[in-house]
């Protein structure tokens, strides 16, 4: 698999192949309000425009395989915003240096349990230098839970995100330091 890095700055070059993969992947998905691919577009211009914006996309030939993508939380991140239980203080200050927030990783289903999902994001984080990831996973699929506690990851709480029609969602944390 080849694996192509990528800049907010870099949006336009890639932002159709994102939006197609993404529309394939969330299909079942995609009558509901904060699943379409219109308002997932929205995010992602959102997203590609925060400070440390990165994306990897892995690719079979011209065929992309799927992609990972977030960005560097800033102090005040509207990322903690919705939190459904009280948490320490400490586990939710950001510095703009400390915490990279994983938007989306997603893998296209010829190539689900082939590893591809791990490739890209390991690659995504191979450089980064956050000392913790983040991530926020739908509660109603613990197969997904239980493959990102495989990789080290460790649920925090629930969190309904500041979109509008957002799902509630369980908050990860990957400690790299």
């Amino acid at each position: 698999m080849e694996l192509t890095h990528h800049r907010g700055g870099d949006l336009d070059e890639i932002r159709q192949v994102l939006l197609d993969v993404y529309a394939e992947v969330y299909a079942a998905e995609s009558e509901q309000p904060f699943q379409s691919v219109d308002t997932f577009a929205e995010r992602l211009a959102a997203y590609a425009a925060s400070p440390g914006f990165e994306c990897v996309v892995g690719w079979s030939r011209d065929i992309p395989v799927g992609y990972a993508f977030g960005y560097t939380l800033q102090p005040g991140a509207r990322w903690w915003i919705g939190l459904t239980e009280p948490v320490p203080a400490v586990d939710i200050e950001e510095d703009g240096r400390r915490t990279f927030a994983l938007n989306e990783l997603m893998v296209r289903e010829p190539w689900r349990g082939s590893g591809a999902a791990r490739v890209i994001h390991d690659r995504l984080l191979a450089a980064r230098t956050e000392q913790r990831v983040t991530l926020l996973v739908d509660p109603t699929h613990p197969r997904v839970l239980a493959l990102y506690e495989r990789w080290g990851y460790r649920v925090l709480c629930d969190l309904r995100p500041a979109w509008p029609n957002a799902p509630l969602l369980t908050v990860m944390l990957l400690d790299r330091a």
